[in-house]
């Protein structure tokens, strides 16, 4: 988690009786951190109560003293920072909250039932806000002021509908310890994937108040996690459209797409409303496909429950769907506004599945970033002895919310360069020239991340032939990826039945044949039309 310095590692904003003291101070002793509330700290600092300094010496005074204070506060304390009702209405406050969330730190908009939170309000007294006749007519008329201006400032959002001051304290702890990583993309809008327990309750913050209907395409397998999805969704007022689509790759057709189209069309989907995609790899495709191309674009967000969806689908902007002459041939580059990994939803992945996605994981170590292939070393027992029932929780949870960063850091920094493959971004489909025909060859049954694993000796086996690296980074491929269970031979077809469908890959340039090799680890390089016997001998010894 990103916290600069002496900074707060999270500043609670919300109304009148949201919970802020309460539920920020639950969160502090669950993390163990101080906590501070700016109204008791600004009654220490003028030594009075605040109804009292309201009277005697104004409203524009005592916004004055607590501006000051906050900004003192954001600047000089690392613990959690909880802020009276009305500060984020003044501009020094908001122009400070925005310089706090640049540097990486996270101000939590506490969202609580208007009805609740009059009702804690009018309890608590105290709060000269409120002074007067009709206390709940003034707090409705400072929820209609505030609520959109909180909305904006704030980069995580809670909602404590309903919740014990407990549950809403596990909402916040878990978004807190939740990783970010932004991705800023050249000619396209910039979003963050959040990774971490509970990361879906983002989903109305990211779809935010405009989308009236919302389309939740997801599979049959993953159907706890739609239902949660869709709570979230009918809880914050949106109309859910619910779309089930085939499992895995028999989701990614036309057909499919078709159906789509159509039941948005009879559902009046407009452009300001959105898609929501839940699922593995093959769904969240789909989902980002239908959202490019309905009314020439609408807003989406994917919620990836694979890790090979989270490492590698969800983020990247590349949407699509297969034909029958090959895979993702159809498509578009299409940002998400958001993703998000919820590492609960892994806890239902059978194991072959989470593995899978570790020849994902291995790439980008092998591409890009070294420490990624220390920590697959390090861990190669417990990842291949993957235990969904018993992942939350356990060691290994903070392991793979690592590799995940990781991964998708590295994704981050090729596609923000090159959104549209032209160049760096080509990089990341190290081991897929062979992995495609692989998977094309076997019908799909071959899962990707196992495809691209033999791809990456095949690519490591054509470098070796070549001259760009040396037999023992050979070697080290097939030790890392076998110790993680992943498949390193593959002999399922003819070389030429092979060699014709890469020639037919996205990656080929014409008709010349292009690889994505290694001259050393974390150095990627283009190859463009190499010698054909060392093309089919390489082939050749990855076939035992």
């Amino acid at each position: 988690m990103s916290n600069t310095g002496n900074r707060p590692v999270a500043v609670i904003i919300g109304m009148m009786g949201a919970g802020k003291t309460r539920v920020g101070r639950e969160v502090s002793q669950m993390l163990g951190l101080p906590f501070r509330d700016a109204d008791i700290e600004i009654e220490h600092e003028v030594g009075m109560s605040i109804p009292e300094y309201f009277n005697r010496y104004g409203e524009p005074a005592f916004r004055q003293v607590e501006t000051d204070l906050i900004q003192r506060t954001l600047n000089d304390f690392d613990g959690l920072f909880a802020l009276g009702g009305g500060a984020p209405m003044t501009p020094a406050t908001q122009d400070a909250l925005a310089d706090y969330i640049a540097d990486g730190g996270r101000v939590i908009y506490l969202q609580a039932d208007p009805k609740e939170a009059m009702e804690r309000a009018n309890r608590g007294g105290g709060r000269p806000m409120l002074a007067g006749d009709d206390a709940d007519a003034r707090w409705m008329r400072l929820y209609q002021q505030r609520d959109p201006v909180f909305n904006r400032i704030a980069n995580v959002h809670v909602r404590t509908h309903g919740s014990t001051p407990q549950m809403a304290a596990r909402k916040v702890m878990n978004m807190i310890e939740e990783r970010v990583v932004h991705v800023d993309v050249v000619a396209a809008d910039d979003y963050n994937v959040r990774i971490g327990e509970g990361t879906l309750n983002h989903l109305a913050g990211i779809l935010g108040d405009r989308p009236v209907r919302v389309a939740l395409i997801h599979t049959q397998p993953v159907q706890r996690h739609s239902d949660r999805a869709r709570a979230l969704l009918r809880q914050a007022g949106y109309q859910v459209c619910d779309i089930v689509i085939p499992d895995a790759e028999a989701g990614k057709t036309i057909t499919v797409a078709n159906g789509i189209w159509e039941r948005l069309g009879s559902e009046g989907f407009t452009r300001s409303d959105a898609v929501v995609g839940v699922g593995g790899g093959a769904a969240t495709d789909v989902a980002g496909f239908v959202a490019a191309t309905w009314m020439r674009g609408i807003r989406y967000v994917n919620c990836p429950t694979s890790l090979l969806a989270m490492v590698d689908a969800s983020t990247g902007g590349k949407t699509g769907i297969n034909t029958k002459v090959g895979k993702n041939l159809v498509g578009s580059f299409y940002t998400p506004a958001g993703v998000l990994a919820d590492l609960n939803t892994l806890a239902s992945l059978p194991n072959d599945i989470f593995i899978e996605g570790l020849g994902e994981v291995a790439k980008s170590g092998f591409i890009s970033d070294p420490e990624i292939l220390h920590i697959l070393e390090d861990h190669a027992d417990e990842l291949r002895a993957f235990d969904g029932s018993t992942f939350i929780g356990s060691p290994l949870e903070d392991v793979v919310a690592e590799l995940i960063e990781r991964t998708v850091q590295v994704k981050a920094r090729h596609v923000a360069a090159d959104l549209k493959e032209a160049g760096l971004r080509e990089f990341l489909n190290y081991g897929h020239t062979l992995g495609h025909a692989i998977e094309k060859i076997e019908h799909f049954r071959w899962r990707h991340g196992n495809a691209v694993a033999v791809g990456m000796v095949y690519a490591a086996e054509l470098a070796y032939l070549l001259g760009y690296i040396d037999s023992d980074l050979v070697e080290y491929h097939r030790s890392v990826l076998s110790s993680l269970g992943l498949p390193t031979s593959w002999n399922g077809g003819s070389f030429d039945d092979v060699l014709a469908l890469m020639h037919r890959d996205k990656k080929a340039r014409g008709n010349t044949l292009r690889f994505v090799v290694l001259d050393g680890i974390g150095h990627p390089v283009h190859l463009d039309n190499p010698p054909a016997d060392a093309v089919e001998e390489a082939f050749r010894r990855i076939q035992h």
